[in-house]
């Protein structure tokens, strides 16, 4: 059972990826008069990374754009950094948000006030971590006009300088990729796919579907997003950043598991049972072969070493895909330990708390069940 599952769902990933565009491969967009686009940053205590991210974005070649910098009530000096950033850049636009309403995540409602300054034909939500070369919208409008598509999503490269997190986002992608099957999101059925990094969509089909104020309390809120986009009939895609667009995802573990801690349990709906059976699959089906290996004997452990092998080989072809070397499979097993412990970490934390903290704000856990997509 271990090793046809391996082997089925292995061999969808492998094909899978190879059906996925590279952006760099995408031709810029000629045009003499090329569909503006509103690139929409929600920024809160963002001192760290969103001098290079913004002035990424203010260095596009795309020749009709507008930038709208939604300051989510920083206390760092984000604020300072936007001001002194608008002083040489009088196109971008400052909104400094004071209060958050309830019902929403902070987040999503500086995504949605910023949508609704926005005057462009494309809307572009980013976050403020994210560099980007400078054909980068160019080329991800054109690869959206080409395809006729409502909604374009990328996956950035990871730009992490450390060896720990990047074994845990090659093992995250890889999770990823099983969960989300984002090849799949280009057929017109309930699969969909959203990375929060970059997501370019039709201003009107997004308006017209409703906008953020359906996921109002969803921390998931990309995936969301892309599932509005599917509900709606629209035409959706991901595509690999690499080469063109890169994040920096954390910078330690620790950062790592707290910055997890919000959105983990509601990638299972806030279902206990949901989690179990998930973390229960996780164990049987990836770890368990690795032990099964020196534990098992005769037909037994060849089955369970035929299975490592097979992950072995999947967890490599994936890696490269996400710009990440394949050796990284040596840290496989206790990066899945730790993403079991997130997970579970995740799950009793919001139940004992009645909801989750984030950025100095608790959402209750009843809000957060209540705003189902």
């Amino acid at each position: 059972m271990i090793l046809l599952s391996t082997f089925g769902f292995g061999l969808e990933l492998i094909i899978g990826n190879r059906t996925i565009k590279f952006l760099k491969d995408s031709a810029r967009l000629i045009s003499i008069n090329p569909p503006k686009v509103s690139v929409i940053i929600a920024a809160r205590n963002e001192e760290r990374e969103i001098a290079s991210a913004l002035q990424s974005v203010l260095n596009q070649d795309y020749d009709n754009l507008e930038v709208i910098v939604v300051n989510d009530r920083s206390t760092d000096a984000t604020r300072q950094i936007l001001t002194q950033i608008a002083t040489q850049h009088p196109q971008l636009k400052i909104i400094h948000l004071h209060e958050l309403p309830s019902g929403w995540l902070g987040k999503n409602h500086a995504l949605h006030i910023g949508s609704y300054q926005a005057t462009g034909k494309l809307i572009l939500f980013t976050d403020a971590d994210v560099v980007m070369k400078p054909e980068a919208i160019s080329k991800a409008v054109n690869y959206l006009l080409e395809h006729r598509l409502d909604h374009l999503t990328c996956l950035p490269q990871q730009s992490t300088p450390s060896l720990p997190l990047r074994v845990f986002i090659a093992t995250f992608s890889f999770y990823f990729a099983l969960y989300a099957r984002p090849w799949r999101a280009r057929r017109p059925n309930r699969w969909h796919i959203g990375i929060g990094a970059f997501q370019l969509i039709r201003n009107d089909f997004y308006r017209r579907m409703g906008g953020h104020a359906l996921i109002a309390m969803r921390p998931d809120d990309d995936l969301k997003l892309g599932k509005l986009v599917k509900k709606n009939g629209g035409r959706q895609e991901m595509i690999w950043g690499e080469g063109v667009m890169s994040v920096a995802w954390y910078h330690s573990i620790k950062e790592l598991v707290h910055g997890l801690m919000k959105n983990s349990f509601a990638s299972v709906e806030y279902s206990l049972l949901l989690l179990v059976a998930s973390t229960l699959a996780m164990a049987f089906f990836n770890l368990f072969p690795f032990v099964a290996v020196f534990i098992t004997s005769g037909n037994t452990r060849w089955i369970n070493l035929a299975a490592v092998i097979l992950l072995i080989i999947v967890f490599c072809d994936n890696a490269r895909f996400v710009g990440l070397p394949p050796w990284h499979i040596l840290g496989y097993p206790f990066a899945t330990l730790l993403f079991m412990y997130i997970l579970w970490k995740a799950a009793l934390t919001t139940i004992l708390r009645g909801g989750i903290y984030w950025r100095d704000t608790k959402y209750s856990l009843k809000e957060l069940r209540q705003n189902k997509v």
